[in-house]
């Protein structure tokens, strides 16, 4: 009787592998997230400096000067994410592994994605100590806005970072690359939240929201699609 050949890892099984293999790794050094909190709470402190004493403007704009610090750690954040597999051609070893290549794709983006809303959590007690806000709508609203705004940067991001990560300037291409695509994705989560903190009495936060939304399917179905082909040689 001839022995059974083993199953093959079907995509979920190998994306949760990656995304077990990531997590460990950012777990065991922390180096990744202790640098972008850092940064992201030293740019929320530079934007309450520029500003000066005028608390009802960092109020009202505190929204977005809280997007802006996490899109601008998330470069540092997607950056690193695919450094590790540069280092010792590790990313040829994974592309050799009998599973779907698509399966990296989706663990790096959910890897980020996790990264990102870690970040926000943190982030928001800082935002509400230095510009005095409070959550008008409820933090349900918050936590909607945080994990969509999250998703919307790590799309896009991931792609990018791996189109990146074997170029020479890739410091300096991510962002270019990066920055002018999420400014719809930007520009609704800096929307939404500034409903959630100020209130909402026009109803909008659910236009904004699916704006959002809508943002996390062309990206994520296009990333997911084109990703095989993005890290082919």
């Amino acid at each position: 009787m001839m022995p059974s050949r083993p199953r093959p890892i079907g995509l979920l099984g190998t994306t949760l592998a990656l995304l077990r293999k990531d997590l460990l790794i950012e777990w065991r050094t922390r180096a990744r997230l202790n640098a972008i909190v850092f940064f992201a709470m030293a740019t929320l402190l530079m934007f309450s400096f520029a500003l000066g004493p005028d608390t009802r403007l960092l109020e009202k704009n505190a929204g977005g000067y809280f997007w802006l610090a996490v899109l601008f750690a998330s470069v540092l954040s997607l950056g690193e994410s695919f450094r590790v597999e540069s280092e010792n051609n590790c990313m040829d070893g994974v592309r050799l592994a009998p599973a779907d290549p698509r399966a990296i794709y989706l663990s790096k983006a959910l890897g980020n994605t996790l990264l990102l809303v870690a970040l926000g959590t943190l982030l928001l007690p800082v935002m509400v100590a230095l510009y005095g806000v409070r959550v008008a709508t409820g933090f349900v609203d918050l936590g909607t806005v945080l994990l969509l705004g999250s998703l919307a940067l790590s799309a896009p991001g991931t792609v990018y970072a791996a189109i990146s990560s074997n170029a020479r300037a890739r410091d300096v291409l991510l962002p270019l690359l990066l920055f002018p695509l999420v400014i719809p994705a930007l520009l609704s989560a800096a929307k939404a939240t500034t409903l959630v903190l100020q209130g909402d009495p026009m109803n909008q936060l659910g236009s904004w929201l699916g704006l959002l939304l809508g943002f996390n399917l062309i990206y994520w179905g296009v990333g997911f699609m084109l990703f095989p082909r993005i890290i082919e040689d």
